[in-house]
């Protein structure tokens, strides 16, 4: 049985090949909400890493997001950032606005749990960063920041700068943000970060977040880490190999590099925080008009295929590519 309404959803189909797909929608079972997109974002590292088909065999089924369609390579409905507000569900959603991790679409059926609703102080546009804040969040929790610390944050996309911004809120500590393009040194320093170029990256750090998505700034990481400095590795290189330079002082100063994946909570707060907690706590983290600075002009849902390559090779001006539905 169909409900009569049917959506629109964005569909990867081969490398560097995307389109727009109807399909009919059922009618909500119990539990279930059914929920209007106004605005959404692109995840621009793994998204990219999606259409050029380039999540490797091994992470397929890692890789899926929480409600995505179809299967890796291709063709795949893939995405996970949306803000909307529910159409029909349950009473205590109805009408509200809430935020889900779903893929690129207009109108879509979600568990009703994993509708979480969007505070008050967060306009929809800005709630679209909540799954880069999720995964910020995970990231300090993996690092367990101390006050004082000397810390250094390689990479000034979303993720490395919600993860600074949240750093630069822990009292005495000394933060950089470092990264290639000095059009970024806006946005970081507006967080409370110091910016440089990698060249003038401070050595001797007691904590890294590595989030350039390169093996240059994981190289540089290393390079930069003090003595038992903990090396936060946020990138995910897909199906690249990642030379490191393990000799040298790497044993002598007794150096940790740590993965921090957003898929498991971080064991720092596992048992005590589930999925759904983190993430809503990550929406209350966005009550902050400063991020509005991260988010690009919204493109059109509709015209969203057309502009995918240039929105996935980010050249320049704010991080995180934005999408309105309306």
């Amino acid at each position: 049985m169909e409900t009569g309404l049917s959506a629109t959803a964005l569909w990867y189909l081969a490398p560097g090949v995307a389109a727009l797909r109807q399909e009919p929608l059922p009618p909500p079972t119990e539990g279930q909400a059914l929920v209007r997109a106004h605005y959404g974002a692109i995840s621009r590292g793994t998204e990219r890493l999606v259409s050029q088909g380039r999540v490797p065999p091994s992470q397929w089924p890692v890789m899926r997001a929480p409600l995505m369609d179809g299967n890796f390579p291709f063709p795949v409905k893939y995405g996970y950032a949306v803000a909307g507000v529910v159409d029909a569900g349950p009473a205590a959603l109805l009408g509200r606005r809430v935020f889900c991790l779903h893929p690129h679409q207009d109108l879509f059926l979600a568990p009703a749990a994993m509708c979480i609703p969007i505070p008050d102080a967060v306009p929809d546009h800005r709630a679209v960063l909540a799954a880069n804040m999720e995964t910020a969040v995970n990231l300090l929790w993996d690092a367990a920041p101390l006050a004082g610390e000397r810390a250094l944050v390689i990479g000034a996309g979303v993720v490395g700068l919600l993860v600074a911004a949240l750093l630069a809120r822990i009292p005495g500590i000394e933060l950089t943000v470092c990264d290639i393009d000095p059009g970024r040194a806006a946005f970081a320093e507006a967080l409370g970060a110091r910016f440089c170029p990698p060249a003038d990256a401070p050595g001797d750090r007691d904590l890294i977040i590595h989030a350039s998505a390169s093996e240059a700034g994981l190289q540089l990481a290393l390079d930069r880490a003090g003595f038992e400095a903990r090396i936060i590795e946020a990138s995910w290189h897909g199906d690249r190999t990642v030379a490191l330079p393990l000799g040298e002082g790497f044993h002598a100063r007794r150096l940790s590099i740590l993965s921090s994946q957003v898929g498991h909570v971080a064991a720092a707060v596992r048992g005590r925080r589930s999925h759904a907690e983190r993430l809503a706590l990550a929406l209350t983290l966005l009550a902050d008009a400063r991020l509005d600075a991260l988010l690009a002009p919204p493109v059109r849902f509709l015209a969203l295929p057309a502009a995918l390559p240039s929105l996935l090779e980010g050249s320049g001006g704010p991080p995180c590519p934005t999408i309105i539905y309306a």
